[in-house]
């Protein structure tokens, strides 16, 4: 086996955290030494007791290679390492332990204008990037025009960067960063930023860059995306790596470890529940059909409960609901009802049929609407369930691919004609 491009041999990161440190002005050291004549020679107690503050291990003893080619995801929750896992190997910080080998030209993307300086233009940016990077000037003329193309920046290439938004610098970066042909490609969660087409062309460009030999790392919460475009991946966890393997093992392994059971949220007290003086939250349940079990399979009929109090008399309210799955895809979005409610406590019931969800974990976003576009209410991850495989569809005891997996009509029948041609005949 040939050498490794990345090498990690147990990298750690300490940060102190803590009050900030207190500084002052020299009127007022020179003022105190006047007072205390005996503190002039312990100035450093001014600046704050640095010994009381607290330290925290942002990576502890991270060992892994990485060769050349390879994909490779970097998944954990926020806060588990990954930024700083990349901002160590780009060079942008040091270790506190341990050491990072990285065995050729590597081009980062960390975070929106990371090595861009506002008061230039874009094409200015676009070529500093490119000298930072060892690019020759014939180099960055030949890949001018489609970064900027790719970007969809044309129009101002020329103005300053301050004057840009967030999405075209993250754009333009992007392009600059996938473009420049860098032998690495480290890409933290930026692409969050953009919009859905623009994230599906930087998906596509990294698949693009991968089948040419290049070796990326990818940090994304987006699982859907890391199972496509990647062969490995790398699990943190409170700044350690839990798993490494294969990516959909890995993946499977992270979702079902983040997922956690939660069929009801109940609030017993008005004055402790999710809300306001115009309505609070009473509960959310998810409960199995009559007859079923407690275990939810792909066949189990589902009721979704909704409560709250609304203290706005005659107010015109409805619920939305977003299931999602772990992946962060939206599986579908429902609403209510739209009717002037009584003050008191309201209750809205949603079925979801069984043969409709596919297995999996998902969770319930909740919104109280007013008048059809006023939020008046938002909670987040509600409740969380888990569907697990029924009965096996035939010899098949794979997962069946899909977001849902709707049991439809089928009509099939022996016919003696086609019927194409006199079909053909009359479409000339």
């Amino acid at each position: 086996m040939s050498d490794p491009v990345i090498h990690v041999e147990g990298l750690g990161k300490r940060y102190a955290i803590g009050e900030r440190a207190r500084y002052f002005a020299l009127r007022d050291v020179l003022t105190n030494a006047l007072k205390a004549p005996a503190r002039l020679f312990g100035l450093n107690r001014l600046s704050g007791n640095h010994s009381r503050r607290e330290q925290m291990w942002a990576l502890r003893d991270v060992s892994f290679d990485i060769y050349e080619g390879e994909v490779v995801g970097l998944i954990g929750r926020n806060g588990a390492g990954k930024t700083t896992l990349l901002k160590i190997l780009s060079r942008v910080t040091r270790p506190t332990t341990g050491f990072a080998e990285v065995d050729g030209r590597l081009g980062s993307l960390l975070e929106v204008g990371t090595g861009f300086h506002p008061e230039l233009t874009g094409r200015e940016n676009v070529f500093l990037s490119g000298a930072i990077l060892g690019m020759s000037k014939r180099g960055m003329d030949r890949k001018f025009d489609e970064m900027v193309a790719f970007a969809e920046v044309e129009k101002f290439i020329d103005t300053p960067l301050k004057y840009y938004s967030t999405g075209m610098q993250m754009r333009l970066a992007f392009a600059v960063a996938a473009h420049l042909e860098p032998e690495i490609l480290l890409v933290d969660e930026v692409l969050a930023v953009g919009d859905a087409s623009f994230q599906k062309k930087c998906l596509g460009k990294m698949g693009d860059v991968s089948r040419q030999g290049r070796t990326i790392i990818f940090v994304s919460h987006n699982m859907t995306a890391l199972r496509s475009l990647c062969s490995r991946a790398l699990w943190l966890n409170g700044g350690k790596i839990v798993e490494t393997g294969s990516a959909g093992d890995v993946i499977d392994h992270y979702l079902q470890k983040n997922t956690v059971a939660n069929l009801e949220s109940l609030w017993e007290s008005e004055l402790a529940a999710p809300g306001d003086h115009q309505v609070r939250l009473r509960a959310v349940r998810v409960i199995p059909e009559a007859g079923s079990s407690d275990q939810i399979t792909v066949h189990t009929p589902l009721r979704i409960e909704f409560a709250y109090w609304n203290y706005l008399p005659g107010a015109v309210l409805n619920v939305s609901i977003f299931l999602n799955n772990l992946e962060e895809i939206c599986v579908f979005n429902i609403v209510s009802d739209f009717a002037p409610r009584p003050v008191g406590l309201i209750r809205h019931t949603v079925r979801i049929p069984g043969d409709f969800l596919n297995t999996g974990s998902y969770y319930v976003n909740l919104l109280i609407v007013k008048d059809t576009s006023i939020v008046l209410l938002r909670q987040d991850n509600v409740v969380a369930f888990e569907v697990v495989e029924g009965k096996v569809l035939g010899n098949w005891y794979g997962r069946v691919p899909g977001v849902v997996r709707p049991k439809l009509s089928w009509l099939s029948e022996a016919i003696e004609n086609d019927g194409l041609a006199s079909t053909r005949s009359h479409m000339t």
